[in-house]
């Protein structure tokens, strides 16, 4: 597998000639909203591929929204859709990619579709970690086909990535490059609270920089409170450092928002600015800084810079405020608290409190580890003791 710095420059060479091919895999609501999203660039050197196995669906859903966005005079990409991809089977991603040759592959697939897992977890178990075999259990397979149709595409993976992208990169095999969402999703709200304390009309300017994991995205923009645990946040505008109240901060963050599948906007929207600075970099030679879940196969989530301003696109963590090794350990500290204890050599290890919490109120016996290879048995397990008992 290529470091994402190569990747990156193979894009950058690819697209000075050719449109670029961007590929969708799984067309719920996340895939749909991007699709939509990025229909509404007007970008004409662009194709996208949505990638599945229900034609039906995706030919409809592709088709509602090829021409709601060329009502509003925006969509002038192409939109080819394959139809034969079943994401339990390795042999056929593996054709398709070897097929379409991606520039860029967002995965949006679910193993469990129709349900926003933490609509279990969080009001039993206030943790998200429990979910991570099935989280992985489709980008496992793309990423084995990756490999083997010896792809160079730039990977977006979108559930989950805190622990997913590491769980990966832990075994040795090829990971996805970014995750989507989660850190992603404070950014936009911490913007809007300080906007509020300094009176700054111009808020999408605050620049923010934050290295945090999932359980706090979850609890904050939940019940606008830390769980006691100090911030790694560094926050300035027009240059100067501001030192908001982060209580009174972190309380405003917690906006009433949707549950359905509406509540997926901020995912396929954390997908999209993924694209879209990763070709702003690349084509416009700008210098673009952004929040990941999972990125370079870390614990958590982190401010990362793509730079395409020199002889040679690059990108890395920001350490401008912070060091890597301080915002890997807030990460584990706040991923703990989803119930996720380790992550190293292919194994995943749940935390002694989540067992607990599994079996008072779920009457399950957790697993103290799941093995690379236990991940299928894992996942049936959730699937059968936890989701089908509960929904």
């Amino acid at each position: 597998m290529k470091t994402l710095d190569e990747k990156l420059e193979i894009l950058r060479n690819n697209i000075s000639d050719r449109k670029v091919r961007i590929m969708i895999m799984g067309l719920g609501s996340v895939g749909t909203y991007l699709l939509d999203y990025l229909l509404s660039t007007s970008d004409a050197e662009m194709e996208i591929y949505v990638v599945g196995r229900n034609k039906e669906k995706m030919v409809s859903d592709v088709n509602i929204t090829r021409v709601a966005s060329l009502i509003r005079k925006q969509n002038k990409a192409v939109v080819r859709i394959i139809d034969r991809v079943d994401f339990n089977d390795t042999a056929s991603i593996t054709s398709c990619l070897r097929e379409c040759q991606p520039d860029i592959l967002v995965n949006s697939s679910r193993a469990y579709s129709g349900l926003k897992y933490g609509s279990i977890s969080w009001k039993n178990v206030r943790a998200y970690g429990i979910w991570a075999p099935l989280a992985i259990k489709y980008i496992k397979n793309i990423m084995e086909a990756y490999e083997e149709a010896q792809s160079d595409a730039i990977v977006i993976n979108t559930s989950y990535s805190d622990a997913v992208i590491p769980w990966l990169k832990s075994t040795g095999k090829a990971y996805p490059d970014f995750g989507s969402g989660n850190i992603n999703h404070l950014i936009p709200r911490i913007q809007f609270a300080v906007a509020a304390q300094y009176d700054i009309p111009d808020y999408w300017n605050i620049d923010v920089t934050y290295a945090v994991s999932h359980f706090h995205d979850v609890v904050i923009s939940k019940e606008g409170q830390t769980e006691g645990i100090s911030q790694l946040i560094h926050i300035q505008y027009a240059g100067k450092k501001l030192e908001p109240d982060l209580d009174k901060m972190f309380n405003a963050c917690k906006i009433p928002m949707p549950v359905d599948a509406k509540r997926n906007m901020m995912n396929a929207s954390s997908n999209f600015e993924i694209i879209h600075n990763i070709l702003s970099a690349a084509r416009e030679k700008k210098k673009v800084k952004m929040h990941c879940p999972g990125v370079f196969g870390e614990i958590g989530g982190y401010p990362i810079v793509i730079d395409g301003t020199g002889l040679r696109i690059k990108a890395y963590i920001d350490e401008e405020h912070f060091s890597l090794e301080a915002m890997r350990k807030k990460n584990r500290e706040s991923i703990y608290l989803d119930g996720i204890k380790t992550v190293e050599n292919g194994t995943l290890c749940y935390t002694d409190e989540l067992k607990e919490k599994c079996r008072n109120v779920f009457g399950v016996s957790l697993m103290n580890e799941v093995k690379f290879e236990e991940i299928e048995k894992a996942a049936q397990f959730l699937i059968t003791e936890v989701i089908e008992k509960n929904i």
